[in-house]
């Protein structure tokens, strides 16, 4: 029955985040998959994480949507996420969701959830926040300046709200699933989460493949085709990691850092 209702509630979110244009068709499919899985295997406390990601990282993008416009070229992909964009970010979640269903609901799958699920807020209230910055952005590997909307860039700005989105998880996590030892946790999941952010950083200024467009003399993730129509061609990282990957890269890295950290202290 559970698992019923957590379908349904799925469908009539994803429903509406199609309407509202915070998702296209494909990735309301694909929400609607991933959400019931982790609504209906989970419970509340993972709804209630699944959805404090989503409902705020969507804010933020409608909020900041035009200040945003000129960078557009940049990203591979605009605010309204299909299936790729959905599973990266939730993808994970789905599988320990149902890891979490057929073992004796350890701790620290629940922990890995939480670790996930707050390195893809962190990495979306940087990317939302941190291009708003008055300051450029330096390369995280090389701390070389590059414009705005580089991957692999970061900003105090971005770094800070990065923090700010593993906490809302974290505050999140410890409201809906009380523990004696919630400080503990509620620091291991804001560490996670904006350690699994940086990571995604990384793996954005190293392995990420990025394209040049000739005509308008810019780095950009989009390919084969440039904003301006012109062709884009590769200059470094490899062609089959696109930005999806990443993400998903980030809250992998979120869920080990969570649920490892807290092996380890336990």
């Amino acid at each position: 029955m559970q698992l019923f209702i957590g379908f349904i509630l799925a469908v009539l979110i994803a429903g509406l985040a199609w309407r509202a244009g915070s998702l296209s068709g494909s990735g309301a499919w694909a929400a609607a998959v991933t959400g019931g899985m982790i609504f209906g295997l989970g419970g509340l406390p993972w709804a209630i994480l699944l959805l404090t990601f989503f409902i705020s990282s969507s804010a933020l993008s409608r909020a900041f949507s035009q200040r945003k416009t000129s960078l557009a070229e940049k990203f591979s992909k605009g605010s309204r996420r299909d299936w790729g964009q959905v599973l990266a970010n939730g993808g994970l979640g789905a599988i320990l969701a149902v890891a979490y269903s057929v073992t004796p609901h350890p701790e620290w799958v629940w922990l890995a959830f939480a670790g996930a699920m707050a390195a893809v807020n962190a990495d979306t209230w940087s990317t939302e926040l941190g291009v708003l910055s008055a300051v450029p952005p330096r390369m995280i590997t090389t701390v070389e300046l590059v414009e705005r909307g580089t991957s692999g860039g970061i900003t105090f700005t971005g770094t800070m709200s990065a923090l700010g989105g593993a906490a809302l998880v974290g505050i999140a996590a410890v409201i809906f699933a009380p523990a004696p030892d919630w400080i503990s946790r509620l620091g291991i999941i804001m560490l996670a989460g904006l350690l699994g952010s940086l990571f995604d950083s990384v793996l954005g200024a190293s392995v990420q493949a990025i394209y040049w467009c000739p005509t308008c003399g810019k780095e950009t993730e989009r390919h084969p085709l440039h904003t301006c129509g012109s062709q884009t061609r590769q200059v470094r990282g490899w062609p089959w990691i696109n930005n999806d990957i990443v993400n998903f890269g980030c809250s992998v890295m979120g869920a080990l850092l969570a649920s490892g950290i807290w092996l380890l202290l336990a």
